[in-house]
């Protein structure tokens, strides 16, 4: 699933290709909204919402749309819509055509009610208006539920929005944490909340997640992926186990070492 920085970067390129500009053409390839029709209305904005995309609609609506597994937006010039069964949703102006594929969420709601899709989500990690009051407030949601693993709370969107699991693993390893610890029993979980900020910022403005420093192909994470290869600080071999989270199971890798087991 694209973690928050893929998300950002996605409604920044559309945003730009979008904004300030009528649509064209609006092609909603979902059956309830197959009859729908956009075409006049000036698009006023694109802005992510931890891992959702809202494409605000002069006349008071917004499309809203998840990535969820695979999906993916690709910005081109204006021109014949794409034949690909894969196609969601295409948004056109004069100069631009936005295509969302394989798209888990469409839906179009009026701006006034955006809560019903995203009001449900903790503070946004990429938020432009981040700072304490919003880092004290996502520490404040992870500790109400003291005796979850931290593995698992890091996925809930409803505490944090924007980490997925690229970035719960090497999040936990930088900070020494094993991902089943008990939320209660993690010291530092503000330094944690603002590492998260941190990784997620430097990241979203170009593709990939680095975590290492290193954007060499195959040195960019220190333990995601990495199952049974040796740490990059101790030479443990990297181990990986499926954890819950809200969206189903999802493997998790860690150093055993690095990372000591509570």
């Amino acid at each position: 699933m694209p973690e928050g920085d893929v998300v950002w970067l996605a409604a920044r390129r559309l945003h730009e290709a979008l904004a300030g500009r009528p649509l064209t053409r609006s092609d909603f390839r979902v059956p309830r909204l197959a009859a729908t029709d956009l075409r006049g209305r000036t698009v006023r904005e694109a802005v992510p919402r931890g891992k959702h995309l809202l494409v605000r609609v002069e006349g008071g609506f917004t499309v809203h749309t998840h990535l969820l597994m695979e999906g993916r937006w690709q910005i081109r010039r204006a021109g014949p819509p794409p034949r690909d069964h894969r196609v969601r949703l295409i948004l056109t102006n004069a100069e631009w055509q936005a295509v969302g594929y394989s798209l888990g969420v469409v839906e179009l709601l009026r701006t006034a009610d955006e809560a019903a899709a995203v009001g449900h989500l903790g503070p946004d990690l990429l938020d432009p208006g981040w700072g304490p009051a919003l880092a004290a407030e996502a520490v404040r949601r992870l500790g109400e539920r003291p005796g979850r693993a931290v593995g698992e709370a890091l996925l809930d969107q409803s505490g944090l929005a924007g980490i997925g699991n690229v970035y719960k693993a090497e999040i936990l390893f930088l900070r020494g944490v094993h991902p089943w610890t008990p939320v209660g029993e993690v010291n530092g979980l503000p330094d944690l909340v603002e590492l998260s900020h941190r990784l997620l910022d430097a990241n979203k403005e170009r593709h990939g997640h680095v975590t290492t420093g290193d954007l060499r192909r195959g040195h960019t994470h220190w333990v995601y992926g990495r199952a049974g290869r040796p740490c990059r600080r101790c030479g443990t071999p990297i181990q990986r186990a499926g954890q819950p989270s809200d969206a189903g199971e999802r493997v998790t890798y860690w150093c055993p070492r690095c990372q000591p087991a509570p």
